[in-house]
């Protein structure tokens, strides 16, 4: 079987997109342009992919250490040919190339595998698409015989060229060998005064080497990002694609153009996501849950028939079955709820385990906190888990009844079916049982009169 080496061109400084980040760093749903590529470039399983950088070079670099990719930098600019040219060294004559570009993101995997299929048996192939506005993309020129037999850049292109609506992605394929020998032969005289990748197709096609074309079915899978509205673009592109599959899933989207996955997602049947909500990293939400409007979740677990009510933030915390979570509450990291708890609106939690059947329906915060079964927070009631220093942790045991605007002072233990009054700030541990009372007493002065603001003077 013939090894593939994928030649990756992300050198290219984007002047187009008006930032100081380099083209391939801007994100489209959560991830970088150049890590999409890499993904598809990965499940066709090659033998090495070599990513040719140059603009901002460390900077994309140290972003993308973990795609463990063979780093070329391509010192001077001059040209997509070039480019790929300082790949070449690294890859042996028997293989199969594969030239994609970095700033493509949506490029689907299955078309890649035909364009490498394509350029089996000693051809050359490469990606085209048809478009209704050509400007400024290479068109694709075919002989009466409907032979590819070259390419001319807009700029470069006459009139009657331009008028070509077929035009060139870019991506194409080649043996190594064959592929070393047309670079080899690249010049320079062109309006750019660049080594353009393209003109190999010419030098193939002169040389009796079959050309072959793969035509893409949707423009969006293989277009290049040069500014941020074309970003956007394909950003809504790519969502409204997955909104389409998770319907056809069983999951009930109330507007797919509102709607935001980065990442990777496990949604059940007959779960509801309202409009805007934004799911990022790994979420998993279970079968008939119920996500409101305007809600952020990032890396968590929601179990079945719960419901996540209106801007509600969920962040790196597991949610247990038929629990109501929100509206205005905010679960951050290390938040694990059992099944049918309550937490309410205004109320955050933080590293916190909730057992079952327990609630904190308003204005509350729990942190570094362990709550056991059928626990009633009050409304105002607060974990005092930070002295400055250090955390400490709240132990609430099964069964207690804390009331409204309760301060409890860690480290502390509230033992099972105690219960807590009212406006108390407890700082000792609480027995079972017992009713714990700590306020000051109420004093009432009569004939009071409030301060009121002097007359300034004239």
């Amino acid at each position: 079987m013939v090894p593939l080496h994928v030649v990756i061109l992300a050198a290219g400084q984007g002047k187009r997109m008006k930032s100081r980040l380099p083209k391939v760093m801007h994100r489209l749903a959560g991830r970088t342009l150049l890590a999409h590529v890499v993904a598809a470039a990965r499940e066709l399983e090659p033998a090495a992919i070599h990513t040719v950088y140059g603009h901002g070079g460390e900077q994309v670099r140290a972003a993308h250490e973990d795609l463990g990719v063979q780093w070329v930098e391509q010192r001077e600019q001059r040209g997509t040919g070039h480019a790929v040219e300082q790949a070449m060294p690294a890859i042996p004559d028997a293989a199969a190339v594969l030239v994609l570009y970095a700033d493509v993101p949506l490029i689907n995997t299955s078309i890649l595998q035909e364009t490498v299929a394509a350029a089996g048996g000693g051809a050359l192939a490469l990606i085209t698409v048809e478009v209704e506005n050509p400007r400024g993309y290479g068109r694709i020129v075919r002989d009466k015989d409907g032979a590819l037999t070259r390419i001319v850049e807009d700029a470069d292109a006459s009139d009657g060229e331009r008028g070509i609506k077929e035009i060139n992605t870019g991506i194409l394929a080649a043996g190594a060998g064959s592929l070393r020998h047309w670079l080899g032969r690249l010049d320079e005289h062109n309006a750019q005064g660049e080594r353009y990748l393209t003109d190999v197709i010419a030098l193939a096609a002169g040389e009796g080497i079959e050309v072959h074309s793969v035509h893409a079915a949707a423009v969006e899978e293989v277009l290049g990002v040069n500014d941020r509205s074309q970003l956007a673009s394909l950003e809504r592109y790519y969502q409204r694609g997955r909104a389409e599959r998770l319907m056809r899933d069983g999951v009930t989207i109330m507007d797919p153009d509102r709607l935001d996955i980065r990442g990777e997602v496990d949604i059940g049947r007959d779960a509801t996501l309202d409009i805007n909500v934004v799911l990022e990293g790994n979420v998993v939400i279970a079968e008939g849950v119920t996500i409101g409007p305007n809600c952020v979740i990032k890396d968590a677990e929601i179990g079945p028939g719960s419901e996540i009510h209106a801007n509600t933030i969920i962040e790196h915390a597991v949610i247990g079955a038929g629990c109501r979570i929100g509206p205005y509450a905010r679960l951050r990291p290390g938040t694990r709820l059992a099944d049918d708890v309550h937490i309410g609106n205004f109320v955050e939690v933080k590293n916190t385990r909730v057992d079952r059947g327990s609630k904190a329906n308003h204005l509350t915060y729990l942190g570094d906190s362990e709550v056991g079964k059928g626990v009633n927070i009050g409304a105002g009631t607060i974990t005092c888990n930070y002295d400055g220093a250090e955390k400490h942790t709240t132990v609430i045991e099964d069964n207690v009844f804390v009331g409204s605007g309760v301060e409890l002072v860690a480290p502390i233990k509230v033992h099972a079916g105690a219960t807590i009054g009212a406006g108390a700030t407890v700082t000792k541990d609480v027995p079972s049982g017992v009713l714990s009372v700590n306020r000051g007493r109420q004093t009432t002065i009569d004939n009071w009169t409030r301060p009121t603001k002097g007359k300034k003077a004239p």
